[in-house]
């Protein structure tokens, strides 16, 4: 089974622009390819994550990949899948974030030499000259046809911007560029991303008179429909200062039962035979599916150590629901408790189990809350020194799964 079949296999792909040629270049190992990767923060999320997996498989398929980061073009912001303009990032931010990206980046790509390339489109695109640009690209794109796409359909209701108008015209330059400075033949991205990756292949079309192939990936959804890596509390990240390995891992375990065999096809590197005998699990086997799912993604991006870790303190607290050191956690200050108590519903909040205080006391009257083992469903209730005082911290439990150490400092 060559890699293509196995890509069919795990249900990644969604639209090719020429599948017996695409099978062909990626079989045999002659595809140059890329993802592109727009720095709209400091971290990757979970939303790039099936990217990055891609790339790995790939590349171990003998196919060579090109991570682009896109300095240029987060200096625009794609439209697709959104509602509202993005927020307008500083050059000083957009160069931190890149940086940023090639360090987690490097946990899954081999950069070593001539197997793998990271480039950064600000190279070629905060240069250009707008008059050329229009007279040597602009005239290759029907207005008529970009408004077609769905990437701008969506924006068109709350009203786009011209500067997001270019951002097709943008990502087509971007494949252009890359075909002639490396050879690049084969753009992968989100099935959201199609009609700015045909804007691409028909730039080089017209322009070279060559051929390039597109390829996009479904996107990561849950069994409602809706895109997977938020939480309350925001994205899942892949840096660990901003989700914690343990969170990351709890993430993973706590999916719907209806996904977690989609994600282990997606994600994981597990083979393929052995998650199709998981389709047939039920009940607490999918527990067990569940824990291989957390630990072979928190593998990946945290590493073995780190997923040993989450995945011992994960069993600690649900075997026992006692504590274990690496338990999520967070300190609170005696400032934090005036007059020495604090209310629950307010401590909630300040530890980040709940994003409002509403929903703060929405947990507690559903009886969604324990304090050491105890059930509290009084919004009134408080928390007070004293319960701090045998072990210098106190367990809180929102649900059946999560659990959360509070120690007062």
């Amino acid at each position: 089974m060559g890699v293509y079949e196995e890509l069919q296999r795990r249900g990644l792909i969604a639209q090719t622009t020429d599948e017996e040629k695409i099978r062909d270049l990626i079989n045999s190992g002659k595809a140059v390819f890329y993802i592109g990767f727009d720095p709209t923060a400091d971290s990757l999320h979970v939303g790039h994550f099936m990217a990055l997996c891609l790339m790995k498989r790939l590349q171990m398929a003998g196919n060579k990949p090109i991570a682009l980061i896109g300095g240029g073009t987060g200096m625009i912001g794609d439209p697709s899948g959104k509602t509202d303009m993005r927020k307008m990032l500083t050059k000083e931010d957009i160069d931190h974030n890149c940086e940023c990206f090639k360090k987690q980046m490097s946990r899954f790509i081999d950069f070593s030499e001539g197997k793998a390339l990271m480039v950064n489109n600000a190279e070629w695109l905060l240069d250009l000259n707008y008059v050329e640009l229009l007279r040597e690209v602009g005239a290759c794109f029907s207005v008529n046809r970009m408004l077609t796409a769905e990437c701008y359909k969506q924006r068109m209701e709350k009203g786009l911007s011209f500067l997001e108008f270019n951002y097709m015209i943008m990502q087509s330059y971007d494949f252009f560029s890359l075909y002639k400075r490396y050879g690049c033949n084969l753009q992968f991205g989100g099935d959201d991303q199609w009609s700015n990756m045909l804007g691409g292949t028909e730039l080089i079309r017209r322009k070279l008179g060559k051929d390039s192939y597109a390829m996009t990936i479904n996107l990561l959804l849950n069994s409602e429909g809706k895109k997977m890596g938020k939480t309350e509390k925001g994205a899942v990240w892949l840096d660990a200062a901003k989700t914690t390995p343990y969170d990351f891992f709890q993430y993973w375990r706590n999916v719907d039962d209806k996904d977690v065999i989609k994600c282990l096809k997606m994600l994981t590197f597990v083979p393929i035979e052995e998650i199709e005998a998981m389709e047939k699990w039920e009940g607490s086997e999918l527990n067990k599916a569940k824990e291989i799912l957390a630990f072979e993604l928190t593998k990946l991006v945290h590493g073995q150590e780190e997923a040993d870790k989450a995945l011992e303190a994960a069993r600690a607290i649900f075997s026992a629901g006692s504590d274990s050191e690496n338990m999520p956690s967070s300190e609170i200050t005696e400032a934090d408790m005036p007059e020495g108590k604090i209310g629950l519903i307010d401590l909630i909040h300040l530890v980040k189990l709940a994003p409002s205080k509403a929903e703060a006391r929405r947990l507690v009257q559903q009886n969604g809350i324990a304090v050491n083992d105890q059930k509290i469903n009084d919004v009134k209730a408080e928390i007070s020194k004293d319960d701090f005082a045998e072990s210098g911290y106190i367990i809180i439990k929102k649900g059946k799964k999560v659990f959360h150490k509070v120690i007062l400092k």
